[in-house]
């Protein structure tokens, strides 16, 4: 196992409303599914892990939503499917709430890069909870980012960039945007 460190950050996400509306393409959403998404946006506070891990001589940002906020969205598919859409979306937007108020510049580039997984990377996340998923192409947890700590760069660093829409230019009508630089070539 690779040489490593751990260190607990305190993330605080706030409930951004626009960046919900944004993720689910919904411009308004009802009070009864409102109130539903508060009370889990706030049990979900006690599930969140935010760790700097430091891995040889890079660092890291490892996000995640443990598995009762799973549950709580596939519960909700049960239920609703379509309170079960806001619900996952809210999960994402957590974690992407949660990014941003550590390393804002995520929130500006519009993205944050993966890493390449490094068999020291793999073995530490493995040990700290949120592993790789079998071919170690994405993490385990449904609701997950990681990251370099500090920000460094955006598509131009990121390891899933040949097979991202965003990154190669492919995102048209998607909902996403390109960052500039990253557009495709019109000819």
């Amino acid at each position: 196992m690779a040489e490593y460190t751990s260190e607990n950050i305190e993330a605080k996400p706030y409930f951004d409303m626009e960046l919900l509306l944004q993720l689910s393409q919904e411009t308004r959403v009802d009070g009864d599914l409102m109130d539903k998404m508060a009370g889990l946006w706030e049990k979900w506070l006690g599930h969140l892990t935010v760790k700097k891990l430091k891995v040889g001589k890079i660092q890291y940002l490892a996000i995640w939503l443990d598995e009762e906020a799973e549950k709580d969205t596939d519960n909700a598919w049960d239920e609703s499917p379509s309170d079960a859409f806001m619900i996952t979306n809210l999960a994402q937007a957590f974690i992407m709430s949660s990014i941003y108020s550590i390393l804002p510049d995520v929130e500006t580039a519009g993205c944050a890069p993966a890493p390449r997984p490094t068999d020291g990377l793999v073995d530490v996340l493995e040990e700290i909870g949120c592993p790789y998923n079998d071919n170690a192409s994405a993490l385990s947890r449904r609701f997950a980012v990681l990251t370099f700590y500090p920000f460094k760069g955006a598509c131009d660093i990121c390891y899933l960039q040949p097979d991202c829409p965003k990154g190669n230019g492919q995102d048209q009508g998607s909902g996403s945007f390109t960052i500039p630089g990253f557009e495709s070539d019109p000819q």
